[in-house]
């Protein structure tokens, strides 16, 4: 369970713009891990299935729409991922932006859609990302669709499009920026355990988890955060033609708020559907595309939905139900390692 207390250190280790309820479920699964927990079968079917439905669903509005591009931007946003995001459910900042330049330089494409539901994700590549759609809205006309969520990195990256749009049962906002330390130094104390660092450079291990936060440390996350805050709340402001103090004063201050509460506030400028949006363009998306029947892994989910101490469970195996046969079991080491990997690149 190594391998997973180090993906918990990495998940403290790096800001974060993104709802706070769907970080606290990501660790909730590393932290199961971390503790030889494992992860009840029928909650690995159910996500299965809510992935399978999501790649379905970005099949829809990706096929048939002709002359728009529709870009799906789905569950947890990282940096890189591309390997993984089909298994995950989440998506890369580096897809999104190949799909957009192939829009760019495609000449049958006359508009972009981005279709987004997601809770936000790492704050890495979203900067970069966010301005090359600022700067492409000059050659096409690109629309941001909150598709019922679009908070946090998912909000900054919707700022800007030429126009944002909020489904009437949508979410927008979470605007800002956290990080966190956990400090582990007590229970090492009580199991009677001790680590030792040898190292060069005088911060190299100041944020380790085996000793509490020192104020220095703390203050250089907090500067950390509040820089990246300031870009984001600037590039907020950029796109929705708003004021910096505006934008972190009055745009729900690290809240999510409601489609009409949204359009009231200068977040989004109206409230309509993704299929509205499309039927503005003069084009619909498909509806006969299936969800393919293949595994998916699931990375994060809320704490009551997992299984503890596997007894009788042989080390590194989960027992798996298979959606496909009816049938539970174990998988294989290949299987472990490769949810293991997941998780990497959710987070990386």
């Amino acid at each position: 369970m190594k391998t997973y207390e180090r993906i918990l250190r990495a998940v403290y280790a790096q800001p974060w713009a993104i709802q706070q309820e769907k970080l606290d479920a990501i660790l909730a699964f590393v932290e199961l891990k971390a503790a030889g927990g494992f992860t009840a079968p029928e909650v690995l079917a159910e996500f299965r299935a809510a992935n399978a439905e999501m790649n379905a669903r970005a099949k829809s509005v990706t096929n048939g729409t002709g002359a728009v591009a529709v870009i799906p931007i789905y569950g947890t946003i990282c940096h890189r991922a591309d390997l993984f995001s089909d298994y995950s459910g989440g998506t890369s900042c580096e897809s999104v932006s190949k799909q957009l330049r192939a829009a760019l330089a495609d000449p049958a494409v006359s508009a972009i859609v981005l279709d987004i539901d997601s809770p936000g994700g790492t704050v890495d590549g979203v900067p970069e990302l966010a301005d090359e759609i600022y700067r492409a809205r000059g050659k096409k006309t690109i629309t941001a669709v909150a598709d019922a969520l679009c908070a946090s990195a998912a909000y900054w990256i919707g700022c800007s499009a030429t126009e944002f749009v909020c489904t009437p049962s949508g979410l927008v906002g979470s605007v800002g920026v956290y990080d966190a330390h956990e400090d582990i130094s007590k229970a090492l104390e009580m199991a009677g355990e001790k680590v030792t660092y040898v190292y060069a450079g005088k911060y190299k291990v100041e944020r380790n988890s085996t000793e509490p936060l020192s104020q220095e440390a703390r203050q250089a996350m907090q500067d950390m955060v509040n820089e990246y805050y300031s870009m984001f709340t600037r590039a907020v402001a950029r796109g929705r033609n708003a004021k910096v103090e505006d934008v972190r004063n009055g745009y729900g201050e690290g809240r999510v708020v409601t489609a009409q509460q949204a359009v009231k506030l200068g977040m989004v400028d109206r409230v309509a559907t993704l299929d509205d949006v499309l039927a503005g363009f003069g084009v619909s998306r498909s509806t006969s595309t299936q969800a393919e029947a293949r595994p998916e892994t699931p990375v994060a989910v809320a704490p009551e939905r997992f299984m503890g101490d596997p007894q009788g469970q042989e080390e590194g195996a989960d027992l798996v139900h298979d959606v496909n046969q009816g049938a539970e079991t174990a998988a294989a080491p290949e299987a472990e390692a490769l949810e293991r990997e997941l998780v990497i690149a959710q987070l990386s």
